[in-house]
């Protein structure tokens, strides 16, 4: 596809999405992963500073402190609660088993699914940054678009290398929880019916119902057990796809814009590619709460551009941040009308177990959506090392940088839409 204003100039999407898979590739055979507030990090982020700094009229690179292990360093003491409370619970003490186990949820539920920095003190502080570049309208600054990626990549997690995502899901991922909540479950019970007395000991018809709890607990404690790889905490992966696509969606839309002479009128664009996305998006919260008055003074919308490899996929997020997070209606029909104007029909669909950058803005009240294609099952490249530049699909950043596009004229143009 080639776009072009009133003046004639014409670029080529073809062109910018080549371009960003050679910068893609170099970023990640001559930089490599980047694991969240790492040097291999920053140095990603100036590398595609050098891109943006001749499109833009300014960027700069921001620090901020994290604890990029307090979002999966719960798990170790999650599976230790979980586990021990299989067996406290038979030999007798029903509420000890019953506190381990509500010990265990309270991290995997506000680390893992709601995102919240609870035991980020515990550990280590490493200092990550993020990359922001701005453009200004010809005319006077009325409103504004956020195009957020990250330039991070996960560390890696084995078990969705050995089995593949969705096998790992339905295999480990989900028993583990499962026999925790069989746990917990069997606690209460034994708490209220048994009065505290050891399950073992208990005579007539009933024992059998304990040791069939408890049996079944039991068959439970490999899967939770294996939650304890579920994550390497020395190897990342390369990201190629997750989510240098997205950055490079977010810089190659500037791009595309800059090189066709289209100016906004009165839409300021900023591209931020975030450190620590990996790490719970601690950079975009970073950003979100340094800025959020500026963010405020003018009407701004977020897009958080995350994963653009299997176009069949691609989608508006509508709810995010393990579901409990609703997108704002404005900027889920701008992606979706602007995607329908270039000949794509894109579904609504919800982040269940995870979030991306847009989660972030839209917490602080700005309104915002993610934009994405990737497999949900999730795909096998998902946190492994097979997302490498080889496995990318340049039609989907392709598809993706054409939309973006138009996104911005519409915005520009029209604004948010508006409910009839």
């Amino acid at each position: 596809m080639k776009i072009a204003n009133e003046y004639g100039n014409i670029t080529s999407i073809q062109e910018n999405t080549d371009f960003s898979v050679k910068q893609i590739t170099d970023i990640c055979n001559n930089i490599g992963p980047r694991k969240p507030g790492s040097p291999e990090e920053l140095k990603a982020q100036k590398f595609m500073e050098e891109d943006l700094k001749p499109i833009s009229d300014k960027t700069e690179i921001e620090d901020f402190t994290l604890h990029r292990q307090g979002f999966m360093g719960f798990i170790p003491f999650t599976v230790c609660m979980g586990i021990g409370a299989t067996f406290v619970n038979w030999f007798g003490k029903p509420i000890i088993a019953f506190i381990m186990c509500i010990l265990a949820f309270i991290p995997l539920i506000l680390e893992f699914l709601m995102y919240k920095e609870f035991d980020d003190f515990l550990f280590p502080k490493q200092t990550s940054h993020n990359l922001i570049a701005t453009k200004a309208p010809k005319g006077e600054t009325k409103q504004r678009i956020i195009m957020v990626g990250h330039a991070d990549s996960q560390f890696e997690w084995p078990i969705n290398l050995l089995l593949g995502g969705l096998k790992a899901k339905l295999m480990v991922e989900v028993p583990a929880v499962v026999g925790l909540v069989i746990t917990t479950i069997f606690s209460i019970i034994c708490t209220f019916v048994s009065h505290g007395a050891a399950a073992r000991t208990i005579e007539g018809g009933s024992r059998w119902f304990f040791v069939t709890l408890f049996i079944i607990g039991c068959i439970f404690v490999p899967f939770e057990f294996s939650f304890i790889f579920f994550q390497s905490w020395t190897k990342s992966v390369p990201g190629a796809s997750d989510n240098l696509s997205g950055c490079y969606v977010g810089i190659s839309t500037l791009k595309a814009l800059r090189e066709a002479g289209i100016d906004m009128n009165q839409t300021e664009i900023r591209v931020i590619c975030s450190g620590s996305e990996e790490a719970g998006l601690r950079g975009a919260k970073a950003y979100a709460r340094a800025h959020e008055k500026e963010l405020k003074d003018i009407p701004t919308v977020c897009i958080g551009l995350d994963t653009f490899r299997d176009l069949e996929d691609m989608a508006v997020y509508d709810r995010d941040l393990s579901g409990t997070l609703q997108h704002d209606w404005g900027a889920k029909y701008l992606i979706k009308n602007a995607a329908e104007n270039c000949g794509y029909d894109l579904k609504f669909e919800s982040i269940y177990i995870g979030a991306c950058d847009a989660a972030a803005f839209e917490q602080q009240g700005i309104p915002s959506t993610g934009f994405a294609a990737m497999d949900p099952a999730p795909a096998d490249y998902y946190h492994t090392r097979n997302d490498t530049p080889e496995n990318l699909r340049p039609e989907a950043i392709e598809a993706a940088i054409e939309i973006m596009v138009e996104a911005c004229c519409m915005y520009d143009k029209e604004g948010l839409p508006q409910k009839d």
